[in-house]
């Protein structure tokens, strides 16, 4: 088994991803865990005021009750019956010396307290009645929170309950929780929860690193067995692919890789096919190039060597042969730059209307004279109304020629060339026919490769012409079909749109 190397910059691609989901993890545990210490805090607080309040709630009427109907709060000189509230908060502060107890008149002016009367802070003057009347309103049983006298913008639980006595109304308003109450409970419930916070902390650190383990393992499961496969890639197997993609967490991106892999695999194949090609075309083109050049040298040589017994003729002659292969090296140049402008993309067709029919018309008088050298009929089928198309007039003119040379070429004499034009729906189809040797099967898929030596032993091809016609056709979309059986002739059709004269 291949043994595959993983570098340093690899190594340590998943430890820094599980290092920083791991601090980001603790951070919000450490977030979740005083978070809740703070809102255990705030309700349990606010459970024990409401309890406290709940039971005492019917404080300040049982005080109305059991005092006020024995004696009045007032003397007969309107002043506040001290003694009373010094007996009422004797009594009371017995049971629970955090009481507070304050007369009010119906306006939430303080009359008295005995509290008062001993405090060195600068207590309120007056209490806002507004709670007080909530809570008189639902006897108690809601969570109410009023001021605190003795602490001015401070709240405090209380009962509280309305007087009438002697025509003078007012509440009786007790503080349930006050300053000694306030320090206890804050001493009491500090030291509490601050051994429920360490608690409370351990226990859910110690959870919470088991959990997170396990969630980060489970979570970089799947992207470690991706970035396995990435570095399986990497060092060459191409074969590597994410298995099951739809099943994994981050399904994207495991489809985004596979199709990445296969995109890359797909064009390694293509350079490589390219590149097998283009040995194929410099060996073929070469042998092509050194055909005619092989000839010219011998034909100047002669010329050089036996100038003084050669005849006027076969100085002509040798002449003529000379400038026919200058001209089939100038064709195969131009072949060959034509081509590679076509695969670079570098030419944009320029399409517009022009009637096929007088093209076609004017090729057929173009290749005539050829095709009388070799004693082959060249014809045109079309119809006898015009046939306008929709095209680049230049290209569609190139294609046509190289389809009718090549005919030529492979037709024997006494043979026929044909180029008919037929109107089907919306496009015009285009059909050279011949009668020559035909196209073996096994050959007619790659006649259109460009240079495509089909024929081992003679290095024949059907040169650039028909790829030149294939890249034309595929510039205007359409597609080219060759029918052809051997010594039965064969047939080039492609369709171009038909233009609409309105």
């Amino acid at each position: 088994m291949k043994k595959f190397r993983m570098d340093t910059k690899y190594k340590t691609l998943t430890p820094k991803l599980i290092k920083k989901i791991s601090i980001a993890f603790g951070l919000l545990v450490l977030l979740m865990g005083v978070s809740y210490i703070f809102i255990t805090a705030y309700y349990a607080n606010k459970y024990n005021k409401a309890t406290i309040q709940q039971v005492n709630a019917n404080v300040a009427n049982h005080v109305i009750q059991e005092k006020f109907s024995n004696a009045s709060p007032f003397l007969e000189d309107g002043s506040v019956n001290k003694p009373l509230f010094g007996d009422l908060m004797h009594d009371m502060m017995a049971v629970n010396r955090s009481i507070e107890v304050y007369l009010l008149n119906n306006t939430g002016e303080i009359l008295y307290s005995v509290v008062l009367d001993h405090t060195e802070n600068s207590p309120s003057k007056s209490v806002s009645l507004t709670p007080i009347k909530s809570f008189i309103a639902n006897n108690g049983k809601t969570f109410i929170e009023g001021e605190d006298p003795k602490n001015p913008g401070t709240q405090k639980i209380f009962s509280a309950a309305p007087y009438d006595v002697g025509g003078r109304k007012g509440f009786i308003y007790i503080i349930l929780a006050g300053e000694d109450f306030q320090h206890i409970s804050d001493s009491l419930l500090g030291s509490y929860f601050a051994k429920l916070g360490i608690g409370a902390t351990l226990l859910t650190m110690i959870f919470s690193i088991l959990i997170g383990l396990l969630s980060l393992w489970f979570l970089t499961k799947n992207l470690r067995l991706i970035t396995g496969t990435v570095i399986k890639f990497r060092e060459g197997d191409l074969e590597a692919r994410i298995e099951n993609p739809e099943k994994s967490d981050i399904e994207v991106f495991a489809h985004s890789f596979n199709d990445m892999a296969d995109t890359i695999v797909s064009n390694m194949d293509k350079m490589k096919s390219v590149d097998s090609l283009r040995r194929e075309l410099i060996a073929n083109v070469s042998h092509d190039l050194r055909t005619p050049l092989a000839v010219l040298k011998g034909y100047i040589e002669t010329l050089q060597i036996k100038k003084d017994s050669l005849t006027e003729t076969q100085k002509d002659e040798y002449l003529q042969i000379t400038i026919d292969n200058i001209d089939k090296l100038s064709n195969l140049i131009n072949q060959l730059f034509e081509y590679s402008k076509l695969e670079a993309e570098q030419i944009t067709p320029i399409k517009e209307p022009f009637s096929i029919t007088e093209l076609s018309y004017d090729l057929i008088a173009k290749f005539e004279v050829i095709a009388q050298k070799k004693d082959i009929k060249l014809s045109l089928d079309c119809p006898d109304v015009n046939c306008m198309v929709y095209a680049d007039i230049s290209l569609v003119e190139r294609a046509l020629q190289n389809l009718l040379e090549n005919a030529i070429k492979f037709t024997e004499h006494k043979g026929t060339v044909t180029l008919s034009l037929k109107k089907l729906t919306h496009n015009i189809e285009i059909n050279i026919t011949d009668t020559g040797s035909g196209i073996p099967a096994n050959e007619q898929a790659y006649i259109f490769d460009r240079y495509k030596q089909v024929n081992k032993t003679t290095k024949q091809g059907y040169g650039l012409g028909l790829a030149i016609v294939k890249k034309i056709m595929d510039l205007h979309e359409t597609t080219i079909i060759v029918l052809s059986k051997p010594k039965e002739g064969s047939s080039f059709i492609f369709n171009l749109p038909m233009y609409q004269i309105s």
